[in-house]
């Protein structure tokens, strides 16, 4: 049996059959990225630095850090931004992430506030005094080392551990006497209800986020990464310059007033740094004192939980 074949409808049909193959190929890769409310996207879209993408973003909301690292533990996305000590703590169970970039805020960002009647002037006055803080931040390690700091026995205070939300309520009602808290929830408290901030953060603490990502997108969407860091590194420069239409935008999305993101920002002075030796060490102290007083449930080999080849060059 014999077969006459039309070596143009073969041709064709080859084409078909490869095509899908062909635009899967050509096609942009996808990254997945974590964003909270009020963050990495809403400084994307108003710096308007992602205008020209490569590749597409499949943005997934969290309402805090903790579930967006459980997703990037996961594998479910591959980037995220939160507070360093949030990292680290995460990467310490063995979590497969790892840190790829930075910015930081001026230490006064993280402050401990009383009310604005309150009879407490000086951190001296904390003893005996009930404080709320939100357990395994840098808020509760900044607590800890501002007393340290003033040579107050931790024992010396009671301890009220809280989310923000539970937080505000029992500080507005007079449940607890003094919050250690972060901005723009110290903005909001003294524009909006009067309350004074006893003192700060400065010196004491990295102040830092990260970008962390899934190790597998280390490997798969390594293009992807690098591309995104230094868009995010333009977006905070961009946000730097025009601080007031960064606030108004941000307020807009996260529905508070707009002087009081404009107080946060000016306060936080965010900015992206590079990944360098001098910041793991800083990282490394202030992990171990961190670790030491149970803030991290584990040690943690800082130069391992980060790749610094993604920020090299990057100005500080």
């Amino acid at each position: 049996m014999s077969f006459n074949i039309d070596r143009r409808a073969l041709i064709g049909a080859t084409a078909l059959a490869a095509a899908p193959a062909i635009a899967r190929a050509q096609a942009p890769r996808t990254l997945r990225v974590g964003n909270q409310r009020g963050g990495l996207r809403s400084l994307l879209e108003v710096s308007r630095v992602a205008g020209d993408l490569p590749y597409r973003i499949e943005w997934s909301e969290f309402p805090a850090a903790q579930p967006l690292l459980e997703a990037l533990n996961a594998n479910a996305i591959d980037l995220g931004s939160m507070g360093d000590l949030n990292f680290f703590s995460v990467y310490s169970s063995g979590a497969p992430i790892k840190a790829i970039a930075a910015t930081r805020s001026d230490g006064a960002s993280q402050n401990i506030v009383v009310r604005g009647d309150s009879p407490i002037r000086t951190v001296a006055d904390l003893r005996g005094k009930r404080i709320a803080a939100a357990r395994g931040g840098w808020t509760h390690y900044s607590l800890l080392a501002i007393l340290q700091r003033e040579g107050i026995p931790f024992s010396d205070v009671r301890f009220a551990w809280l989310l923000p939300a539970e937080a505000a309520l029992a500080f507005r009602t007079g449940e607890v006497d003094a919050w250690s808290v972060w901005e723009p929830y110290t903005s909001l408290e003294v524009l909006n209800f009067g309350s004074r901030v006893l003192t700060d953060a400065r010196g004491l603490v990295p102040s830092a986020s990260l970008l962390a990502v899934h190790n597998d997108a280390l490997t798969q969407r390594r293009e992807q990464l690098q591309d995104f860091v230094r868009r995010n590194a333009r977006a905070w420069a961009w946000a730097q310059d025009n601080r007031q239409e960064y606030a108004r935008f941000t307020a807009s999305i996260i529905r508070q007033p707009v002087p009081v993101i404009e107080r946060a920002y000016g306060v936080n002075q965010t900015r992206a740094v590079p990944i360098d030796d001098a910041l793991v060490r800083e990282f490394q102290v202030a992990v171990d004192q961190a670790q030491a007083w149970g803030v991290v449930p584990q040690r943690v080999n800082v130069a391992e939980a980060v790749d610094q080849s993604f920020t090299r060059g990057l100005g500080s």
